[in-house]
Formats: structure tokens, sequence, C-alpha cells
């Protein structure tokens, strides 16, 4: 186990060092992708049926998110598509696209290495968690349904417990009642609080015993349909403000029914941010929260200066926006995008 000291020691890194890692992990995520396109030119992956999208409790040491990377690439089947990491948040998400079974095997993998290299009672950051391996989303693409994903998800989360010991709770799609569908309930008490949470009447583990893990703590493993994870940044640091435009935006709270989202602070820009999970971008458009954002933001006389996609977005989502703000009229995105053009080529 790495000591206290040395997972922390990045977070005072030189924007030199910064930079060097960024572009290893550059050339590493793009030598991944290469070798998948190899392989589906040879028609070795010709059948991609999911996504995967696992979440660590980590962005701040270098070397822990290097091995995140080089574990995530080395699955036969799996491609890792992004790797994005945040220190304020202390997080780092994993994209990854292939086989149903192969990703099954990487999100294991993954979790398994997490729990060798991070001690969440050492960890602090803006982002809620409660895992080492924080949540495992699997999310239908194509030639598969909702209904493998969520047998995959359950395979992977007996998985986790039975050999690694790590209770798993299964949410959304995959949920064993309503109260655990939504990852913020099932997440509320986080690392700390989870010990006595899991020893509720309503709060048994799906998979494991009541009772964490001593360092890698309790993971969330389920299916669902895809999110765009967005966030706003705010010409201020006042923690409270984005806390209050967050509260008027998210639906728990009468705002949009699709729209989750909670205030945080970047401490390395000592800036508040609005952090957004946008679980359907066509019923809740990402233009619409912000412009609901901005006016928010204006009743407390501060501005918008800047946002930021984490992970990937369907490009659709991005499509609508810029229809959106240009006001294109009859805007048709398969007859006008050249990409799109291409695409119907082939």
């Amino acid at each position: 186990m790495l000591s206290t000291a040395h997972q922390h020691n990045a977070w005072n890194l030189t924007a030199e060092r910064r930079s060097r890692f960024k572009k290893a992990r550059f050339i590493e995520e793009a030598l991944a992708k290469a070798r998948f396109c190899r392989a589906l030119r040879h028609n070795a992956l010709a059948k991609i049926i999911a996504e995967c999208i696992p979440n660590f409790s980590e962005g701040r040491n270098e070397k822990i998110i290097s091995a995140l990377v080089r574990e995530a690439s080395s699955v036969p089947g799996a491609a890792l598509l992004d790797f994005s990491s945040d220190p304020s948040h202390n997080r780092s998400v994993c994209t990854l696209l292939g086989q149903l079974e192969s990703l099954g095997e990487a999100a294991f993998r993954l979790c398994r290495l997490a729990s060798e290299l991070i001690d969440l009672n050492c960890h602090a950051g803006e982002h809620p968690r409660m895992g080492a391996t924080d949540v495992i989303p699997f999310i239908p693409v194509k030639g598969a349904g909702m209904a493998e994903c969520i047998e995959m998800s359950k395979a992977v989360a007996s998985r986790i417990w039975n050999e690694l010991k790590i209770p798993v709770f299964l949410y959304e799609l995959s949920a064993s009642c309503p109260d655990r569908k939504d990852l913020s309930n099932v997440r509320k008490g986080q690392f700390e609080g989870m010990p006595k949470k899991l020893l509720e009447p309503s709060w048994a583990p799906d998979f494991g015993k009541r009772e964490i893990h001593s360092t890698a703590g309790v993971t969330a493993v389920g299916a669902r349909m895809p999110l765009i994870a967005y966030n706003i940044n705010l010409s201020t640091s006042d923690l409270s403000i984005a806390k209050a435009i967050a509260k008027a935006v998210r639906g728990s709270s009468g705002g949009y029914a699709f729209c989750k989202a909670i205030g945080i602070m970047l401490t390395e820009r000592n800036t508040a941010q609005v952090s957004m999970n946008m679980v359907n971008f066509e019923a809740t458009p990402l233009y619409r929260v912000q412009e609901a954002v901005r006016a928010e933001a204006k009743r407390w006389g501060v501005s918008i200066i800047g946002s930021e996609l984490i992970g990937l977005s369907p490009s659709k989502a991005l499509l609508d926006v810029a229809a959106y703000y240009l006001q294109i009229e009859n805007f048709d995105s398969e007859k006008q995008i050249i990409e799109n053009r291409l695409l119907q080529m082939e």
C-alpha cells in the first residue's frame, strides 16, 4: 500500500511534470485506440455492444492514475476511449467501449487494482465518494440491450464481493429496490458514514456483508442509459452560491427532472462550480440548463466563466447546443454534418 504522503505528493507537481504526465497518458490512450481500430479492421471486435465508465477516487497521484490507465488498456476486446482526472474532485473517470464480456473483465481488473492502490482513509476531495472504485455503470450501445447490461452488472458485482470482499450496491436499472436506483441516495453518508449505514435494516449490500472494506469502502455497480457529465464554473469563490444554483436547477429540489447537480469548490482555481449529471439530454438539453444557471448566477451578481465536459458525450447533445445558439433554421444534422454523411456512405 502506498503511504499517505506518497498518495498526495502529486498535488504539488510542477506544471512541467504535469505536462509530461498528461502527454504520456495521451500516448498510452492513443496506442490503445490504435490497437482497437486494428482489431476492428481484422473483425476481432466487430460486435461492439456496450460502454463501461468506472469512476475512481483518485485524481492527484500520477503513479496511481498511470497504473489505472495501463490496466484499462490491457484487456483485449475493450478499448480505452477516454481517461480524465480532476485534482479538486480527487476523482478519475475512465471510458471503455467494446464487447460486454471484455468490459466486465476490465471493470473487475480495474476495481481490483484500485483496491490495492487507493486508501479512502487518506482521501479528501470535493466529489462525494464511498469506494476506491466508486461506481461502475454499463451502458448499452449496439448489438445488445439493457437486459444484457443488467446481467453483466450483477455478474461483476458478484465477482467483486467474492474475490475482493468489497460490498456492492446495485443501482439505476440494476437496482434491487426503488430506493437504490438513484446513486446519490446509495452514496449518501459516503465512506465515513457507510459502516453505520450498512447496519440499517434497509441498507444491506446486494452483494457482501454489512461491513465496508477497510480501505476500498463500498462500490456501486449498475446499468443505465447514457448521461453527460457537464460542469459550469462561476466567477466567484463563494461555494454557497454554487450550492444555491445547483439546488435551483436539479430535479430533486424542483428544477429540471433530468438534471442532477451539486455545488463544489475547485481549490486549485479558487473557483466555485456547479457540477452536473444530465441523465436525459433530449428531455433536458444542455443549453436549457446553461441558461438557467446563467440566470441564477446573475441574481447573485456572478457570471459563467467556463464549462467542462467530463468523458464522452453523444454528438447530438452538442449539435443541439450549436443549433440553439446559432439559431440555424431547418437544421438537419444527418444531412448537413460532413462526418454524418460519410458514415452513411460506409
